[in-house]
């Protein structure tokens, strides 16, 4: 029972950081885009940092996929190669596109970069509360994901269907950040109003039927539940979904 009331309580804090954002990182903005036959961008990042979190719902609205290393404070795992690959600088987030042969940091050069080599446009005007409000949502969350716990490394990276402002996917996240745990993310903004809503209560009405070639489909044909977030592990052959369950997989079987 207590560890029900604790995940509720999360949820509700995490549920208080999406609209401190406003729901940034929710919708697709990018229109019809076939996903990317392999992945060619890294993002060095910590769940709990405002600026990663503008790079993130970038990701989630241009629907882009991404390799992504967490590098939480006093993280020993990715932290060292994220400061070799900046020139020294320890500076976060963090951005290498390997298709543009880029590496760069500070987050709105990162969007606009995103923007205009993915969407071929500039990126929307920053809000001066952007940044404020990223910082408050973080709080909101009592700064999870921007710590660093023992963990066991896998051999393959993970991954996560997840998309920024979904207060379950957040859950997971932190705990990916703070074990150290690299991750595909393969991003899953809502491409149509019939996606919106949680799953059994999303607004449409009949049968819901996912948009040809988008990220729900995708899941689909793989054999996935169309919800988020999902977790994949290729070193055990498990595909959990349900945010509880797949944070104590990780616990479990990546915790030290």
């Amino acid at each position: 029972m207590w560890k029900f009331i604790k995940h509720q309580a999360a949820v509700g804090t995490s549920l208080v950081s999406s609209t401190v954002r406003g729901w940034r990182g929710t919708m697709q903005k990018r229109g019809d885009v076939p996903f990317a036959e392999e992945i060619t961008l890294e993002l060095y990042e910590f769940e709990g940092c405002p600026f990663c979190r503008l790079v993130r719902e970038a990701i989630t609205e241009l629907q882009l996929d991404v390799m992504v290393y967490p590098c939480p404070p006093n993280g020993e795992r990715f932290r060292p190669k994220a400061h070799e690959l900046a020139g020294g600088k320890t500076t976060f987030p963090f951005l290498v596109d390997r298709e543009n042969d880029v590496m760069m940091s500070e987050s709105k050069d990162i969007i606009e970069h995103l923007w205009q080599t993915r969407a071929g446009k500039s990126a929307p005007a920053r809000s001066p509360l952007a940044v404020p409000t990223s910082a408050l949502a973080s709080l909101v969350r009592g700064r999870r994901g921007a710590k660093v716990r023992p963990s066991r490394s896998p051999e393959q990276p993970l991954e996560l269907y997840s998309f920024e402002s979904s207060p379950f996917s957040r859950l997971v996240r932190e705990v990916l950040c703070e074990l150290e745990l690299p991750y595909t993310l393969w991003s899953g903004g809502k491409e149509q109003v019939a996606d919106i809503g949680p799953t059994g209560y999303r607004l449409h009405r009949g049968e819901y039927h996912p948009v040809d070639g988008g990220r729900r489909a995708t899941m689909k044909e793989r054999g996935l539940p169309i919800q988020f977030p999902v977790l994949v592990d290729p070193n055990t052959g498990k595909k959990i979904a349900d945010s509880p369950r797949i944070i104590e997989y990780l616990e479990k079987t990546y915790g030290a």
